[in-house]
């Protein structure tokens, strides 16, 4: 590839990093006091997390963090499904948590014009102010970024108030005074790995366009898979992809990997590594053009042992991020721009 080398740290700024996830962290408070709300009413029959897109990947994550850990009802719903076929399970008595970048995607205000109709109540993460989204939701919590963070900290609370984490406060501490900074570490330490990745993935495109990469992670980890192949590589970067499940990997997919196609598994540290690690150990036998990224390879400094796999999802994240700088550079192609997306009416 003919052209000049990128800057190091190609689009990071290390004080603009602490400093968003440490305002995301403070946010706690006004989070409590909003689900105390409800909890002091006790009915509460039901708590979705509801998104579209990259926002629906975020809600698998909140969800699956919780299942093997909550007896509460905590459900992930795709907005544009319950728009189409409803769930009967969802009552006035339910809650919704929501986040939206923009504040005007056509799904979720139609989500919250359905909610209201039903008679349930919206707790809204919305980072632009002023968006129509801003008026609509029932408690609004104006924030940029950190959308899985907030997700995260809402679900903590619920299991904490449930008697289920009996560590909240400990929890907290750590994260307020380690995970901003670790965050931030990840992303220098990742930035050179990136750009290698990120030059060779270019290289091999230009080969190959027609050949998708294959993502696949699980746990916490999927909703990474899911909207890093979809909603970065895809939407913004216009590559081929393909998103798979470790857990379902083995049902298919794996018989399309040969030699040449290229993969990249997400590890994390959560319950559902060993189905990742499984996945590891096939790779090798069958493909020549795989990448791990494990978040276990990161040090996480402050941050306790036992706390790693709550985050992990965020550490892939920062690894991400120093990719994405480098795939667009490569690629000379501004992830900014869509072809289609909100260009026109369809």
């Amino acid at each position: 590839m003919n052209m000049k080398e990128p800057e190091k740290l190609r689009n990071f700024n290390k004080d603009k990093s602490i400093k968003s996830v440490n305002g995301a962290l403070a946010l706690r408070k006004q989070i409590e006091n909003i689900l105390d709300l409800y909890w002091d009413k006790g009915a509460v029959d039901g708590y979705y997390f509801i998104g579209i897109g990259g926002t629906y990947a975020s809600c698998m994550q909140a969800e699956v963090y919780m299942r093997g850990k909550s007896a509460l009802p905590v459900y992930a719903q795709n907005a544009a499904e319950f728009l189409t076929t409803g769930n009967k399970r969802f009552t006035k008595d339910s809650l919704v948590i929501l986040s939206s970048e923009s504040g005007t995607t056509a799904e979720m205000v139609s989500l919250v014009k359905r909610v209201h109709e039903i008679g349930a109540k919206v707790i809204g993460f919305i980072d632009t102010p002023g968006s129509v989204l801003t008026e609509m939701v029932d408690h609004l919590i104006c924030y940029p970024k950190n959308e899985q963070l907030k997700f995260f900290m809402v679900c903590n609370y619920l299991m904490f108030k449930n008697n289920e984490f009996a560590q909240y406060e400990e929890y907290n501490r750590n994260m307020e005074d380690f995970l901003a900074l670790a965050l931030a570490d990840v992303e220098i330490q990742a930035d050179e790995w990136a750009r290698g990745y990120a030059k060779e993935t270019v290289a091999f495109l230009d080969k190959h366009p027609d050949m998708p990469h294959y993502f696949i992670g699980s746990g916490n980890q999927y909703g990474a898979t899911y909207s890093y192949g979809m909603c970065y590589w895809a939407e913004q970067l216009w590559i081929k992809t393909v998103s798979i499940s470790c857990q379902e990997f083995f049902h298919g997919m794996q018989e399309i990997i040969t030699k040449e196609v290229p993969v990249t598994l997400f590890l994390g540290e959560d319950e559902q590594r060993p189905l990742a690690e499984r996945v590891a150990r096939f790779l090798p036998k069958v493909c020549a053009n795989y990448v791990f990224i494990d978040t276990k390879d990161f040090p996480l400094h402050g941050i306790k042992e036992e706390y790693r796999g709550t985050i992990s999802h965020l550490v892939m994240h920062g690894v991400n991020n120093r990719v994405d700088a480098y795939m667009e550079y490569y690629m000379c192609h501004p992830m900014s721009i869509r072809r289609y997306y909100r260009q026109f009416e369809y």
